[in-house]
């Protein structure tokens, strides 16, 4: 069955629209709490990635020089 449908009438009609809008809102909310959970992010400052780098080596070096001792 075929019907005749003038292709200058046909629109994509209310149902499109409010999937797109329903996808905008969604958009909306996602962007606002990845925001949210972005700025609880705690990053290390540069002083307390030295600090511990400092430290690693420090327990480096006195572990290696037990070592070195008992030998």
């Amino acid at each position: 069955m075929y019907l005749a449908v003038n292709e200058d009438q046909v629109t994509p009609g209310v149902v499109a629209f409010f999937i797109v809008a329903a996808l905008g809102v969604t958009l909306f909310f996602l962007i606002r709490s990845m925001n949210r959970h972005i700025r609880r992010i705690e990053a290390p400052s540069e002083d307390e990635l030295r600090q511990a780098d400092w430290e690693r080596r420090q327990k480096k070096s006195v572990t290696s020089d037990a070592d070195e001792r008992k030998a």
